[in-house]
């Protein structure tokens, strides 16, 4: 049995301390991405390959993005991550990758301009909502998953104020978009204006209008924000 004091011991010398860690990690986050303008983040699966469509399409939703002055932020691994980075930096803006450490490393993508580490999954997400003014989702997996229904959590519950969810590939998410509706809907777990949260949508064109309609391009153009070390310059 484990005793009381050794309790205590281990929160006085290691709970209270990881508090400043994270505080540090939000001061970082907040200072480096400040400055950074309109933005969209954009999630898919970090296993695709740089020849898949989805790879594509994200490389080139991002580059068009940033020719409207919009920064594009990812969580800066491989896979769709590594192809809007791409695209942002070919589009000469600012390309934001909110890299996470691991057991198993991710490598930042060669394609981030503003990189920014975090040990902390909850702080990386702040960061990912609080300076975005929409999210497009594109076929991935658990972890995408999880950013897609977090975001419509916090906007369905009034945490954070509506802003556009874009799903890519109405082909992809079709099997999730009808369950939710025959079967959330249908057994009152959602209201109708809910599921209309979400927008579904295949051209890349297209998605490009419509986030611009709501974010809004920047008056100066693209964002010429340098590499910082932000989020890596501390130790902790």
């Amino acid at each position: 049995m484990v005793s009381s004091r050794y309790l205590i011991d281990d929160f006085t010398h290691q709970d209270t301390w990881r508090l400043f860690r994270i505080l540090s990690e939000f001061v970082d986050g907040f200072e480096a991405m400040s400055q950074v303008g309109p933005a969209v983040t954009i999630f898919g699966s970090a296993r695709t390959r740089p020849r898949n469509r989805h790879y594509l399409a994200a490389r080139t939703l991002a580059r068009k993005l940033a020719h409207h002055g919009v920064t594009v932020i990812t969580g800066g691994g491989p896979g769709i991550m590594e192809a809007a980075n791409r695209g942002a930096s070919e589009g000469g803006g600012v390309s934001v990758g909110l890299n996470i450490e691991l057991p198993e490393e991710q490598e930042l993508n060669r394609y981030v301009n503003l990189p920014i580490a975090f040990r902390y999954f909850f702080v990386r997400k702040v960061m990912f909502v609080k300076y975005a003014q929409a999210f497009v989702i594109l076929p991935g997996g658990f972890g995408t998953l999880d950013e897609l229904f977090e975001a419509v959590t916090l906007v369905q519950t009034k945490r954070i104020k509506p802003f556009p969810i874009v799903l890519y590939d109405r082909a992809y998410w079709a099997g999730l978009v009808d369950w939710m509706r025959e079967r959330l809907i249908q057994d009152g777990m959602v209201r109708p204006r809910e599921l209309s949260l979400l927008r579904v949508m295949d051209d890349v064109d297209d998605i490009v209008r419509f986030l611009l309609a709501h974010v809004g391009p920047s008056q100066a153009g693209p964002s010429q924000v340098g590499p910082t070390k932000a989020g890596g310059g501390r130790e902790r």
